[in-house]
């Protein structure tokens, strides 16, 4: 307390016992014990009034000592175990942690990382993926703002996210601890194959494989192609000292409808240490059909080539740019985009009453808004000649198909004519209309299904700056061409709704994360949110059989299978209340990517040591490292002054000894007749 505090108490302390005097001594004719009891009471009576108004603060000062981190990263992925090092690394980790001059130096703390980063776990390097990078993000994320150093027990072979060497801190030393045998063993593997997931039936579809070869000798090696036990391609390979790699294309024919499942092998009279990275399955879905989209445009703008490259991702596509006048028959295709009509249209729109066609069709600032309005009963248009610019806004409540938010919040606004569009009969909103952050009642996005028709409104032109945001923020198109295609595979299926959709692919590699996606709709083709899915799976090989349920998401319901072997397997999912089923197949391909490796990647973990000012050790000179890090001047602890200041007494109290005082005066006047 201050000086100043402690004289207040003192003066306080002095005026509560005149008060008291002056109430019951002062011209008092009797001066009893009674008296002398009244006083005392209402002495700390105002007392305890005077203290809570002053409120004195008393300061307490303690140190603390605060080390500095230092985060053991283990590397917890199949590749350790594979490549004979988990053992090791689990004497490492213990040794490294369990270090008393090197806890009494810093705050040791243990972390493992494989596909995902976790803190205080044992490693038992079952991971199926290596994610350094997250791992290193992570750290950023823990320890902002320090100087620390980080000991990283890795085989550095990683399988996930970006490289790694530029991902610690320049002020975070890395020493890397390198788990494995950096010999150099003869090793030829299958590094990547390349293959488009689709292929039409009895066409042709390219593969690209590229193969590998590590060792100090020529060597002859022969490449083949097989399904099953056919060979489909063979040949020779010569790799030397100079060629150490070779890119393969080539063109296997699709024969049969459905999942085709294919193994690039190479093979030669090396010993070698791993064949298992010899091989490579892939698999092919053979299709025999192929949607025909016209986009069909009388102005040239940026839109019509992103909606052309965004389609015609998905293989099973193919668009063609016409102008009105170049339409013969819309009996060669299966959707129709038409983008901007105007008066040019009108022979194609009366052509299209017949046919039938399903229609996406664009507006924008070139757009004849009355001879939509002849021509569809959709939506309502009354615009103005004014130009505005509308943001979107997502309806998660859309139930139409399954399509994710992938940021159209965020995306740059679309112009389109300012008016009032009215949404008319059975129509769904996927986006709606804002104006600088003002939400309005017009949509952006539109779809509608009456029967077997199907149709959508697209309010808005420059839909290429969504692609190029949308590449901005993910570093790929692939969201933006994925939410193109939901909406063309919409408007190409004719076929009448389903109660129950379930979403799969054909076929996943071994280790793959596999996530399996379901709608229930009610009668009325509302999402129904109370739904109960499960999920039978069954081994087809095995003929093992294991239950899952489906859990809710935002409009959707997930089950995630992992850990699954590879084989085919079928399921089968039911909804309990309406008992509507739905049956599909798909395969798991035999890909163990922490069983490709051969040898620790040295080379990459001694440039992250050299980036941030670290050293690269191994396992048998770990004493070393621990060496190296107690006697490093440059991580130091920090002494921290804590000051912690608290009220002398709490103002409760006071409040409760001031109820007590006060009571105890009042029952005592009162039963000596004072009152």
């Amino acid at each position: 307390m201050t000086t100043s505090t402690v004289l207040l108490l003192i003066v306080a302390a002095l005026v509560a016992l005149a008060l008291s005097f002056l109430q019951y001594f002062f011209k008092a004719r009797k001066k009893g014990r009674l008296q002398f009891f009244l006083a005392f009471l209402r002495f700390c009576t105002w007392f305890a009034i005077f203290v809570l108004l002053i409120n004195p603060v008393i300061t307490r000062t303690s140190f603390e000592t605060i080390k500095t981190p230092l985060p053991v990263l283990v590397d917890n992925s199949q590749s350790i175990q594979e490549l004979g090092q988990d053992s090791i690394t689990k004497e490492l980790y213990k040794k490294i942690i369990g270090n008393e001059k090197l806890n009494e130096k810093f705050d040791v703390q243990a972390f493992t990382f494989d596909e995902n980063f976790n803190s205080g776990n044992d490693p038992d390097f079952k991971g199926k993926q290596t994610h350094i990078d997250q791992a290193a993000q992570d750290l950023k994320q823990l320890y902002r703002n320090s100087n620390y150093p980080v000991v990283l027990l890795t085989d550095g072979n990683q399988t996930l996210g970006t490289d790694y060497v530029y991902s610690f801190n320049e002020n975070t030393a890395v020493y890397p601890v390198v788990l494995g045998d950096t010999t150099l063993y003869p090793d030829l593997k299958v590094n990547q194959v390349n293959v488009n997931k689709y292929a039409l039936l009895k066409n042709k579809f390219p593969v690209e494989v590229f193969v590998q070869y590590s060792g100090n000798k020529n060597v002859n090696a022969v490449f083949s192609i097989m399904q099953g036990n056919k060979v489909l391609h063979k040949q020779n390979i010569t790799f030397s000292t100079d060629k150490k790699a070779e890119a393969i294309t080539v063109l296997l024919s699709a024969e049969r409808v459905g999942v085709q499942a294919y193994k690039a092998v190479i093979t030669s009279s090396l010993q070698e240490k791993n064949t298992y990275n010899n091989t490579k399955n892939f698999a092919v879905e053979v299709i025999d059909q192929r949607s025909e989209v016209a986009l069909i445009s009388s102005v040239n703008h940026p839109d019509l080539g992103v909606l052309k490259r965004a389609i015609e991702t998905n293989k099973q596509r193919n668009v063609v740019i016409l102008k009105p006048s170049e339409v013969n028959s819309l009996r060669d295709y299966n959707v129709l985009l038409l983008y901007q009509p105007d008066a040019s249209f009108r022979g194609l729109l009366e052509q299209n009453k017949t046919a039938g066609l399903n229609t996406l069709i664009v507006t924008g600032l070139s757009t004849d808004f009355n001879l939509l309005n002849q021509y569809q009963d959709l939506l309502g248009f009354r615009m103005t000649g004014q130009k505005e610019d509308y943001t979107a806004k997502y309806n998660p409540m859309f139930n139409l198909f399954s399509v994710e938010d992938i940021g159209f919040g965020q995306f740059p606004p679309l112009q389109h004519p300012f008016g009032t569009i009215t949404v008319k009969g059975n129509a769904s909103v996927l986006l709606g209309a804002n104006v600088r952050n003002t939400e309005t009642e017009n949509p952006m996005f539109v779809f509608s299904e009456k029967g077997a028709s199907r149709n959508a409104f697209l309010l808005g032109e420059n839909i290429w700056k969504w692609r190029m945001e949308s590449h901005l923020d993910d570093k790929s198109f692939e969201k933006f061409d994925i939410f193109i295609d939901k909406t063309i595979q919409f408007l190409a299926s004719n076929s009448k709704r389903k109660s129950l959709v379930v979403n799969h692919e054909n076929f996943y590699n071994s280790g793959e994360f596999i996530s399996i996606t379901a709608q229930y709709f009610n009668k009325n083709y509302e999402f129904d949110e109370n739904a109960r899915i499960t999920l039978q799976l069954k081994n087809k090989t095995t003929g093992k059989t294991k239950t899952y349920d489906f859990l809710k998401g935002n409009n959707e319901y997930k089950v995630n299978l992992d850990g699954l072997e590879a084989g085919q397997y079928q399921i089968i999912a039911k909804e309990a209340g309406s008992n509507t089923s739905y049956s599909g197949n798909f395969e798991v391909l035999d890909f163990e990517i922490e069983k490709q490796f051969v040898n620790p990647d040295l080379q990459r973990l001694q440039q992250t040591a050299n980036n941030t000012g670290g050293t690269v050790f191994y396992p048998d000179n770990a004493e070393a490292l621990i060496a190296k890090l107690i006697a490093d001047e440059n991580y130091k602890a920090v002494q921290k002054e804590v000051i912690k200041r608290s009220p002398l007494i709490d103002w409760i109290w006071l409040l409760v000894i001031t109820a007590i005082t006060l009571a105890a005066e009042w029952f005592t006047r009162k039963y000596n007749g004072l009152l």
